[in-house]
C-alpha cells in the first residue's frame, strides 16, 4: 500500500523525478533477461505503481493486472532503446508512455467484437494493430490522456515517498517510526499517541521532528540520484 505524503515533507519539485530504484546499474541489469533478481527488483518497485495507475484509468483489476504484466513485457523488450537515446527523456516519462500504451490497448480490447477466448488469431492481430498505431491515437481520448499524466504524477510522488521512508525506517528504532507513524502520518495527535505508545509527549515530538528531517534528506537524495 502506498503511504500518503506527510504534510511538512516538501512537495516534488516538478513531475516525474526518476528515484534511486531506477538508477543506472538496474537499467543496464534488465538488458540481460536472464537477471531474475534485477527483473523481481523492477516488478517490486513499479507494479503497485502501474496497476495503480491503471486501476485509475477506469480499467478493471483483471485489465489493470494485464497492463502491469504487458508493460514489463515491452520494457524488457525496449529497454536497450532507452539506454541508448537519451532524448527519450527520464525514466518516469518513457515508463507512462509504456504504460499509456498497454492502457489503451485494453480498451481497444473492450471495443473488439472478437475476445481472446473465441478466437486468439484475431485477437493477437487486434494486439498487433495496436502494436502499430501512431501512439497519439492509441488512447480514447485527449481527455484521458490528461487524466493519465495527472494520476501518473500523483502515483509518483507516493511512490518516492514510499521510498523514501522505507530508508528511513532502516535508519531509526521500530518505536521511533511507529511513533513518527501514528502521529505524522496517521494524523494522531501527540497526546494520544504518547498514551497509545506509553511514551511521553516530549519523545513523540522529537521522533516526528527527527523522521521529518530524515525523510526530507531521502527524497532530496532520491530525486538528485535520479537524474
Amino acid at each position: 500500500m502506498l503511504i500518503a505524503p506527510v504534510e511538512t515533507l516538501p512537495r516534488m519539485p516538478g513531475p516525474l523525478f526518476d528515484p534511486i530504484a531506477t538508477r543506472h546499474s538496474l537499467l543496464e541489469r534488465l538488458k540481460d533477461w536472464g537477471d531474475q533478481t534485477g527483473w523481481h527488483e523492477f516488478f517490486d518497485s513499479y507494479g503497485q505503481l502501474i496497476y495503480n495507475v491503471a486501476v485509475k484509468a477506469g480499467l478493471t483489476d483483471a485489465e489493470a493486472q494485464e497492463v502491469v504484466q504487458e508493460t514489463v513485457i515491452a520494457v524488457a523488450r525496449t529497454i536497450g532503446e532507452f539506454k541508448a537515446n537519451p532524448a527519450r527523456g527520464s525514466f518516469s516519462a518513457w515508463l507512462m508512455k509504456q504504460t499509456r500504451w498497454r492502457i489503451a490497448d485494453q480498451w481497444r480490447k473492450r471495443r473488439s467484437p472478437v475476445s481472446a477466448a473465441w478466437d486468439p488469431g484475431r485477437a493477437r492481430r487486434v494486439e498487433d494493430e495496436a502494436d502499430s498505431t501512431d501512439p497519439l491515437e492509441r488512447l480514447p481520448d485527449p481527455a484521458l490522456d490528461l487524466a493519465l499524466e495527472g494520476a501518473w504524477e500523483q502515483e509518483w510522488e507516493s511512490h518516492l515517498m514510499t521510498l523514501a521512508l522505507e530508508r528511513v525506517k532502516r535508519q531509526v528504532s521500530p518505536r521511533q517510526f511507529q511513533m513518527f507513524d501514528l502521529h505524522a502520518l496517521q494524523k494522531l495527535s501527540v497526546q494520544d499517541t504518547a498514551r497509545t505508545l506509553k511514551a511521553s509527549v516530549a519523545s513523540v515530538y522529537m521522533a516526528r521532528y527527527r523522521i521529518t528531517r530524515l525523510v526530507k534528506q531521502e527524497l532530496s537524495a532520491l530525486i538528485n540520484e535520479g537524474r
